[in-house]
């Protein structure tokens, strides 16, 4: 990230409790497949500098949410506000919004051929249309923020799977998004490279960095997150604060994927 966006986070993200505007609100999203309806009337709404992590089971509609937020998957109905720009609308640019929203995904998703620098300048150079030095140049400081600076020019097949999260986090982070999806983005590996990726995870919460995460790690989410949604068949069940769901659950629904995972 560059020195311009890192200071930006550090001293001007505003948290939740001052800033009530969203950056992303989500208005009775619905999709579905078919007859099977997956999503259904969904409101969400996260703050400036907030972390928000989904939790709930398998099949319950967590991901094709998140993928809604920035139309990889397309909505069936509903609006997908982001930064006060409707997604939803006809005139609104696609291309142009998605430089507000960086996407961190399960897979990884880099270039076997180009080095973890490569992976993140690449990025730079086609959204942001940047010279390749400069492209570089942002790449290098992103890969640093995530403790990666010595394997910049390190393959994806020479880096641990969470060095490779690691360089996906470094290229969502380099667009300076105002907001990062991350889809489940410790379940692809091995419990002891965990870790190393959460912790970036948590020190870009402390800079400010405003976060959606759908995680199956429930002491991340009860240790970091400002707010902790609940989904089950496509609903938000409920949502609040981490000792509200965690230790006080209002619906049994809640209470009982809870306790499964104590």
């Amino acid at each position: 990230m560059n020195e311009t966006a890192a200071v930006s986070l550090q001293g001007g993200a505003p948290s939740a409790a001052h800033n009530p505007f969203p950056i992303l609100e989500l208005i009775g999203l619905n999709k579905a497949f078919g007859e099977q309806l997956v999503l259904d009337s969904i409101d969400l709404k996260v703050r400036p500098g907030e972390l928000v992590c989904v939790i709930g089971p398998s099949g319950s509609g967590k991901s094709t949410m998140l993928r809604c937020c920035n139309r990889l998957e397309e909505p069936s109905g509903g609006q997908v506000i982001v930064d006060g720009t409707d997604l939803m609308d006809r005139q609104t640019s696609i291309d142009r919004m998605r430089q507000k929203i960086g996407m961190v995904f399960q897979q990884f998703n880099l270039y076997p051929h180009y080095s973890a620098l490569g992976n993140v300048a690449l990025a730079l150079r086609l959204v942001k249309k940047l010279s390749r030095s400069r492209a570089e140049s942002l790449a290098f400081d992103a890969l640093s923020r995530v403790g990666l600076a010595d394997r910049a020019g390190h393959y994806p097949h020479q880096l641990s799977g969470g060095q490779q999260q690691r360089v996906g986090i470094a290229r969502a982070i380099a667009l300076d998004p105002k907001i990062v999806l991350f889809d489940e983005p410790t379940s692809a590996l091995d419990p002891e490279l965990v870790g190393s990726v959460l912790e970036v995870m948590r020190e870009l919460r402390d800079i400010g960095m405003t976060m959606l995460v759908v995680t199956h790690e429930m002491a991340f989410a009860r240790a970091v997150a400002d707010r902790v949604v609940f989904m089950a068949d496509g609903n938000i069940v409920e949502q609040g604060p981490p000792e509200q769901i965690f230790q006080a659950p209002l619906h049994e629904r809640t209470r009982a994927f809870v306790e499964q995972r104590h």
